[in-house]
């Protein structure tokens, strides 16, 4: 009687979890594998997406790369009020995109012109864009300098997606809301810090697997057309949902989320040439790490996290390239457990302070304060 030998046993040793997840030290767990592409120093690398994205731009730069950015600050700016206004945040000042539909629609409205019909939030003779909405924190004076800014911004997003050579975009959220009239989707809720929310005109909607690789696979599409050569990475971002408008709890509406956005990525990238996936969200959920890399409120990501994703980054995209770390360094050694839980280093204690992110899902969190 003949015996077939296991499929697996000739598999790498990328296929087998004890030798790379549970029997390596959780500093040096990889998931990547080999991308499609690689950067280059020359590249024109653009970012956007939900908040965690705002750490590539920042690596990236710490690196000597400097990001690409089409909407520089004014040169009369200092750091500190560049920093505010959302100068050099991303590639352009376009705040945070948390969902593909945001995305879309930005590329819509910078090349094709049409505009939303909602066009401005008043508040104590200050006008906000709704889309937005905290790249400017006091506001504009009048509705014609929010105007003339808007132009100016998407004149810059033109450049930019034109310009580019590679787009990294972290999807953030399925859950989103938008204007009834015309479907223009917004950053946040309107009446959460911005805006005032009308059942009337205003919608919720929770965009599932299909809805977010039709306006993903529409983007790609349409980058192309102005931009042919251009490469894209997709990733998700490791932080669960604030709140939920789903009537359930919110760790189901942020596992629901996540995987939701995991599969879309991974059917775009395994579809599409030039489309590459990076594993950030499970290097940082991943079991091996013990939930050493989350801070106490269990949302935000410590730098050591941080760490962790854009290490794995540059191995797999800038090898040769030397990362630094906005950290102090912190010891990749496998964390005690004390009761069920994880013992966190007092170094890590020291940086519990994630470095800024401007994040407008944060205002979800006091919404019963106005």
């Amino acid at each position: 009687m003949s015996h077939e030998t296991c499929p697996y046993s000739g598999m790498p040793d990328q296929a087998y979890w004890k030798r790379v997840v549970a029997g390596v030290d959780p500093g040096v767990v990889d998931p990547v594998g080999t991308p499609p592409f690689g950067l280059s120093k020359s590249d024109r690398v653009a970012t956007a997406g939900s908040c965690f994205a705002q750490h590539i731009a920042r690596y990236l730069g710490n690196a000597g790369l400097a990001p690409y950015i089409t909407e520089p600050a004014p040169v009369m700016a200092d750091a500190a009020t560049a920093q505010e206004f959302q100068y050099g945040t991303y590639s352009a000042r376009y705040g945070n995109l948390y969902t593909a539909r945001q995305l879309l629609q930005l590329f819509k409205r910078a090349f094709d012109g049409a505009e939303p019909v909602d066009e401005a939030w008043e508040r104590d003779g200050r006008y906000f864009d709704p889309y937005r909405p905290s790249v400017q924190p006091d506001g504009f004076r009048s509705l014609a300098e929010l105007r003339a800014d808007r132009r100016q911004h998407l004149a810059a997003v033109r450049r930019m997606f034109t310009g580019l050579d590679v787009f990294v975009f972290t999807l953030g959220l399925t859950e989103s809301w938008f204007n009834r009239t015309d479907g223009a989707v917004y950053p946040v809720c309107p009446g959460c810090g911005w805006g005032t929310f009308d059942p009337v005109r205003h919608g919720f909607i929770n965009f599932g697997v299909n809805d977010i690789v039709a306006d993903l696979g529409e983007f790609l599409a349409r980058l192309r057309a102005v931009n042919p050569a251009s490469r894209v990475i997709l990733t998700v971002s490791p932080v669960p949902l604030v709140a939920t408008a789903e009537k359930r709890h919110v760790l189901q509406s942020t596992t629901l989320s996540k995987s939701v956005l995991r599969v879309a990525a991974d059917m775009i990238a395994s579809t599409h040439e030039r489309v590459a996936y990076f594993p950030s969200y499970e290097i940082i959920t991943g079991a091996f790490s013990r939930g050493r890399y989350f801070a106490e409120d269990l949302r935000s990501v410590l730098p050591t996290g941080v760490d962790h994703v854009m290490r794995t980054f540059f191995n797999a995209f800038l090898p040769g390239v030397e990362m630094r770390r906005e950290s102090a360094e912190v010891p990749a050694a496998s964390p005690r457990q004390e009761r069920g839980t994880v013992a966190v280093s007092s170094q890590d204690q020291a940086f519990t302070r994630v470095a800024d992110l401007i994040c407008e899902e944060e205002q979800l969190d006091g919404r019963t304060d106005d």
